[in-house]
């Protein structure tokens, strides 16, 4: 099936990580256009007008952020590239990172010039190693090019970017943790507000943007507000890369314009589900997503579609799971991941991930007593959803809760029958 590449246009294209490959598919003019003819403000209103949400998770309107952070008279300003891509069945940054790196700092720059900042850091996570390189090889050449650094266009405008290698901690894809680990301190979520557009990294005004977002720009300022929105939905404009995984017989990152639906996506882009099966669950939005069911599967995959759902599109990782899938398991397997990654700051969510992970441990396992267990998980995770600091806490048990919810007679025949319904075997402690 065609995509609509607009973010993936120059991947796979010959040398699309070169400066000489970016600059032969248009690169660095929504740059120049920016400096020598359009002013910060306009920058601004033009990626208000847009209706550009950011894509890493919180769909937070791009616009209205670099304006709150442009109006603040605090100096200097910070631009920071969220790339510490760590929700679970996310890859979309990752091959912009690697294949398109030049797109992400002409995003950063432009966003600089928004905002009136000089400095920007990219945070990528210390497993993308070869992403790291790929960005630190591209700064290095528009450095060496008048792209970045000082009196970029021989205008009056200085930029600079540094590369930022994090040490694989999920908690600081929450930007107020990341800032912490940018200044050197443990990775921990802040309590907000203050907010980072007024008080971010070093006390300053901080625009953090993420990679998928920051790459839109460009595309914002070159072909203007009215062809942006010709794409996706009134609600959510633009495209979207999705990454889609699982039990899908081409799984891979596809980019559609926003509202298209789950069923599109699985059955048309991803061939459907492996060996001819059914789809029994799907999380549309990566692990802090509450999953769905085949009745779903025409949902829209945009923000306000997928939220009626009762789900949300977080970051856009699609992760399918077919019939023979012991949803047991899969709740177990998330909640053991953000026991892992709770960074244990506040009680709820050091106490609740862990206690969540032990009750399902416990229930795959056979080991359960009664299903007021079960139970105890939705206790637990409404006490996560209002008292954790972060929205680590605040989405960790949505997979879970979701799960027992939908497939609650799975539990139950673990619990009082001590026996899986699709006979996955349970995994023996310590082996």
């Amino acid at each position: 099936m065609p995509q609509t590449r607009v973010l993936l246009k120059n991947i796979g294209t010959p040398d699309s990580e070169t400066l000489d490959g970016y600059l032969k598919n248009g690169g660095y003019q929504a740059l120049k256009k920016a400096v020598s003819d359009l002013t910060p403000e306009e920058i601004v209103d033009s990626v208000k007008r847009s209706g550009l949400r950011g894509r890493g998770g919180a769909g937070f309107p791009a616009g209205m952020k670099w304006q709150f952070c442009a109006s603040d008279q605090a100096c200097p300003k910070y631009v920071i590239c969220n790339a510490d891509e760590g929700e679970p069945g996310t890859f979309k940054d990752r091959i912009l990172l690697e294949e398109d790196p030049h797109a992400v700092l002409e995003g950063m720059a432009l966003a600089g010039y928004a905002i009136g900042a000089n400095q920007g850091y990219v945070y990528i996570r210390g497993e993308y190693y070869k992403g790291a390189l790929s960005l630190e090889k591209a700064v290095t050449e528009a450095n060496q090019h008048h792209y970045l650094g000082q009196k970029i266009y021989g205008t009056d405008f200085d930029f600079n970017i540094q590369v930022f290698r994090g040490a694989g901690a999920y908690i600081c894809g929450e930007e107020t943790a990341l800032l912490d680990s940018l200044e050197g301190k443990a990775g921990r979520s802040r309590i907000k507000p203050p907010y980072p557009v007024n008080q971010g990294l070093w006390g300053k005004p901080t625009c953090v943007n993420n990679v998928e977002t920051l790459t839109n720009i460009p595309w914002v300022v070159n072909k203007g507000v009215d062809w942006y929105r010709k794409f996706g939905t009134e609600e959510s404009p633009g495209t979207k890369i999705y990454s889609l995984s699982g039990h899908v017989n081409h799984p891979g990152n596809y980019e559609l314009p926003m509202g298209a639906t789950l069923r599109e996506l699985i059955y048309e882009y991803g061939g459907g589900i492996r060996q001819g099966r059914r789809l029994k669950a799907v999380m549309p939005g990566g692990a802090s997503s509450a999953c769905l069911t085949e009745k779903s599967l025409d949902v829209k995959m945009d923000f306000h579609s997928l939220a009626a759902a009762g789900s949300m599109l977080g970051s856009g990782a699609v992760i399918v799971m077919d019939e023979n899938t012991c949803m047991v398991g899969a709740a177990h397997n998330v909640a053991a991941f953000f026991e892992h990654e709770s960074c244990g700051r506040c009680t709820p969510c050091r106490e609740g991930t862990h206690w969540i992970k032990r009750i399902l441990e416990r229930v795959k396992n056979f080991e359960a007593k009664s299903v007021a267990e079960i139970d105890l998980i939705a206790d637990l995770g409404q006490n996560m959803r209002l008292g954790a600091f972060c929205p680590l806490g605040m989405g960790a048990p949505s997979a879970a809760l979701s799960i027992i919810q939908h497939f609650r007679d799975e539990f139950e025949t673990h619990v009082k029958e001590k026996r899986c319904p699709v006979n996955i075997p349970a995994v023996v402690p310590g082996l």
